[in-house]
């Protein structure tokens, strides 16, 4: 029972909707707070080092004080900041989705814990799986210009 509300679409944008007003609330009361998340899901811009990044583990905590907070925004389902790695303090923007932030956590206080597991990538997945590759390849062959692709 608990892993069908967990993964239920519906339960994931309460928490969505959680993360993201707990988040604005500490941007306005000057808060600074650390995030825990799931580091497969960030981007980084430009892309870190392979020397750092390969130091991440697969949940990693990032605490948003000082350049770090000043530069938070929350866009779209995101939040975003630049923050400085490694001994060279190599700068990133940082997009978080707010989905993947785990916890979040003020004085090592956790004031949220996101139990959401809800994935929309596997609503694609199986609709490419369900003819995806072939409807794209009856698109490609459709058009005649795209023939000169293929081997004769």
């Amino acid at each position: 029972m608990l892993d069908n509300l967990i993964e239920d679409r519906d339960f994931a944008k309460i928490m969505q909707k959680n993360i993201e007003n707990l988040i604005i609330l500490l941007f306005e009361k000057d808060q600074n707070f650390g995030i825990l998340c799931k580091i497969e899901q960030i981007s980084f811009e430009p892309p870190l080092p392979k020397s750092i990044s390969s130091e991440f583990r697969p949940m990693t905590l990032f605490f948003l004080a000082g350049y770090t907070f000043d530069t938070a925004s929350i866009v779209d389902d995101m939040i975003v900041f630049e923050a400085g790695f490694g001994t060279d303090n190599f700068g990133s923007i940082v997009t978080v989705p707010l989905l993947s932030i785990m916890q979040i956590i003020v004085d090592e206080t956790p004031l949220l814990i996101n139990l959401a597991s809800y994935k929309k990538e596997n609503k694609i997945i199986q609709k490419m799986d369900n003819g995806g590759v072939e409807n794209s390849m009856a698109s490609f062959l459709s058009n005649p210009e795209n023939s000169k692709f293929l081997k004769k």
